[in-house]
């Protein structure tokens, strides 16, 4: 199954945003100027971490 990627709905049009997509066991991200660049995997408690991390900021 091909991933779906989405940028949040806060990016703002500056070019300067990352997407997301998730995996069966975690989530996937990539640059979206860079479609078809590398794409970084995260382990689906390492993301939830990370993500709570910035909320709490």
């Amino acid at each position: 199954m091909k991933p779906k990627w989405r940028k949040s709905s806060r990016s703002q049009s500056n070019g300067q945003c990352v997407e997301v997509a998730d995996l069966r066991d975690g989530v996937a991200v990539r640059d979206s100027k860079d479609k078809t660049g590398p794409v970084l995997a995260f382990e689906a408690q390492g993301w939830r971490t990370f993500v709570d991390s910035l909320k709490s900021n």
